[in-house]
């Protein structure tokens, strides 16, 4: 009695592997236990030098390393991708292949019928998401799977229109006999996936058909107009507006849905465009990439705009441009260099995830059949790694063929290992932050937004105040696990153009998680301010904030410019614009970080109260909006008199002006700063985007000061 209570003891101390059971083998009457910690799957193209793809290899023709360490692979599996119905029957039987010394299914099944090929989905509405094999098997054996997404945020009508019909005449005339189709849509801030991988082809051209009516459901009577739900920013959305983060976190939560999946994957993503500007997140793009890298998918972009030709003046959808620039070419050249930014982000996409960009084309389903020809055939090999710590590292992996045998070999370079975090350290803790802010794979689990302006303190020094706000829904997460309080920990670094680091911060923010203030959090940002002294030049800034009850991180990385304002001639020298909804008493900001070293010498501080940039730009009516800003006048020994207003245009048209403000005094003696400061009430504005523009005019000198940036007035 007693051994076999023992001999249960052990079966239940047995760790289980990321959702893999224990193996249980039998040799010679005795149990063996092993327990895979950790499987890497491994999707290899190995192509001849003709661009074949070389068939016939097994588990002796590779070797795999991880860190230089050799590694025993556990399967070996070929997907044969046919183009015609023919090449699809003359498969290979399994018998004609050479057994695996292991099985070949992921969980070490015994039942080899689980790698058999799943018949397709015949209904794929009733599928709502994209449904991995049981027991990690491979579910789609020599299918070539196909992502159809649409970003219907970025994309007008007459767009869509087009990537749908591009989508029909793929889905009718060109979708091979080995094509699995899943369709995907990011709409009303949250990815849906319409059908999941099929090929019947009258269920997929059903789903489009109610896209391009807009009456689709999803399997619980809901259309999709009246979905109010976001997995994007707080509730008011005004972490949504500007940032094309929204649009490449909801691409990375699509690959994410597909990584269950071990075979490879194309991802074709219609949009308009998709351009980054200098409020927008390079950290989110980097970390998109690669999580499609991780999940072994590669992104085929489509310009839905199909081929442009922008009339040089204008067209009849808006007014003819005027001033000087609408001769000298300027306005011209704007345009056309507008619109290839655009398209950038959408390249930078493909290429680093060794998918294609198709720009330029009215016939989209060009696109999409090139995406699938380009997907060859590939090995699919695994692995369980000897690297079994959850710390979160970077594992380089390589692929390599063994003999005599010359071949391409493309695969995934390597993966990130999981990490827990509720078992680290102190030191782990501090480590870990220290290392993701070192990372060529940022982490984004927490929204962030931030703002970097600049302001003269002399002829050679430049403050530079940093504004970030983190929806208060992120803390969410560590009130529900219970957590009576939280710290987000702060951690970045400022390099200069050559990599050199010039400043850094290293910050903790301590809220307290009462059922008062988690209330208060589900709809309040969370601000911190800080500030760098630094001289005129180009930099990058990459900034981490963590929860610490959670281990939460979000990234945020930009470029930014401080000129050299000595030698502005032809215009009035000026520093950052601030706009701002908030002017609060120093020591009264709730969950902000007091910075009491920078604000002796910020100028957003006046009379005791502290100017909070906005950062994401949206006002309620509600509120009034603040502007702030300087003018610098270099020679001048007391305020020459300026004369500056703010206006607010929208579709070209001029919607509101403020009176001119003169400025006959102000003057710092050191900096030579003019401040301006401006109140604008917005309850008389209607609900919508304004470009919002301050002119400064100096009339003794006979110069001027253009500023112009876009804003959002919600109710």
């Amino acid at each position: 009695m007693k051994r076999i209570v023992f001999a249960l003891l052990i079966v239940l101390c047995i760790p289980v592997a990321q959702g893999f059971s224990p193996v249980l083998a039998q040799t010679q009457n005795q149990p063996i236990f092993r327990s895979g910690t950790r499987l890497i799957v491994e999707n290899v193209i190995v192509k001849d030098k003709s661009g074949n793809p070389v068939e016939g290899l097994t588990a002796k023709d590779f070797t795999v390393t991880e860190d230089g360490e050799p590694q025993a692979i556990t399967f070996v599996e070929y997907q044969r991708l046919a183009t015609t119905e023919a090449q699809l029957k003359l498969r290979p039987t399994e018998a004609s292949a050479e057994p695996s010394t292991v099985g070949r299914d992921f969980s070490r099944a015994a039942d080899d019928a689980q790698l058999k090929l799943r018949p397709a989905d015949t209904n794929p509405a009733a599928a709502p998401q994209i449904s991995a094999a049981p027991n990690g098997a491979i579910r789609y054996r020599d299918r070539r799977l196909i992502v159809l997404y649409f970003d219907l945020t970025a994309m007008p009508p007459n767009d869509q229109m087009r990537a749908y019909a591009a989508a029909q005449k793929f889905i009718d005339t060109q979708m091979d006999p080995a094509a699995l189709v899943a369709i995907m849509v990011f709409q009303g801030g949250a990815v849906k996936v319409k059908s999941d991988f099929t090929d019947n082809h009258a269920a997929l051209q059903e789903v489009i058909v109610r896209l391009i009516y807009n009456d689709d459901l999803d399997g619980d009577g809901i259309p999709d107009t009246l979905d109010v739900g976001t997995a994007f920013g707080q509730d008011e959305a005004e972490f949504n507006i500007f940032n094309t983060d929204r649009q490449l976190s909801a691409l990375q939560t699509a690959v994410g849905m597909l990584q269950p999946l071990p075979e490879q994957k194309s991802l074709i993503y219609f949009a308009s465009g998709l351009r980054l500007n200098g409020v927008d997140n390079q950290a989110q793009l980097r970390a998109t990439t690669n999580a499609a890298l991780r999940a072994n998918t590669t992104i085929h972009s489509i310009d839905a705009r199909g081929l442009v030709a922008n009339a040089p003046m204008g067209d009849a959808t808006r007014q003819s441009p005027g001033g000087i620039s609408m001769f000298n070419g300027r306005a011209a050249g704007d345009q056309m260099a507008g619109f290839q930014r655009s398209q950038d982000t959408l390249y930078a996409l493909a290429k680093d995830t060794g998918g294609t960009a198709m720009f330029d084309y009215n016939d989209l389903s060009l696109g999409i059949k090139k995406a699938a020809d380009s997907m060859a055939s590939y090995y699919i090999i695994g692995y369980y790694s000897t690297h079994t710590a959850t710390d979160g590292k970077f594992h380089k992996v390589k692929v390599s063929l063994n003999g005599d045998l010359a071949a391409d070999v493309s695969y995934r370079q390597g993966y990130f290992a999981d990490k827990t975090f509720a078992k680290f350290t102190a030191a782990d803790k501090e480590r870990q932050l220290e290392e993701a802010l070192m990372l060529d794979n940022p982490v984004t689990d927490i929204t962030i937004a931030m703002e970097v302006n600049y302001f003269q303190l002399n002829r050679a020094e430049y403050f530079v105040p940093l504004a970030v706000k983190i929806p208060g829904s992120e803390l969410v997460l560590a009130r529900r696990g219970g957590a009576t309080r939280t710290l987000i920990d702060f951690i970045g670094e400022v390099k200069d153009d050559y990599g050199i680091t010039i400043q850094n911060v290293r910050d903790k923010l301590d809220i307290k998680i009462s059922d008062a203030t988690a209330a208060q959090l589900a709809k309040r940002p969370i601000q911190y301010e800080t500030g760098f002294t630094l001289l005129p030049g180009k930099y990058v800034i990459k900034f981490l904030a963590r929860d610490a009850e959670t281990g939460r991180i979000g990234t945020f990385q930009t470029a930014f410019t401080i000129p050299n304002l000595n030698r502005e001639e032809k215009r009035i020298p000026i520093s950052s614009v601030v706009l701002s909804s908030q002017r609060i008493p120093l020591g009264d900001a709730l969950f902000s970080v007091k910075k009491d070293a920078a604000d002796t010498v910020n100028p957003l501080v006046h009379n005791g109260q502290k100017l909070f940039p906005s950062v994401t730009r949206v006002f309620s009516k509600n509120r009034g909006l603040y502007v702030f800003m300087q003018a610098y006048e270099r020679g001048a020994d007391s305020t020459q008199p300026l004369v500056a207003f703010v206006a607010f245009y929208q579709g070209g048209l001029k919607m509101y002006q403020t009176a001119p403000q003169a400025v006959v005094d102000g003057m710092d003696s050191r900096s030579k700063a003019v401040p301006l400061r401006f109140d604008v009430p917005l309850s008389g504005f209607a609900s919508g985007t304004y470009d919002c523009q301050v002119t400064v005019l100096d009339a003794t000198e006979q110069k001027a000061a253009f500023w112009r940036a876009p804003i959002v007035v919600i109710p």
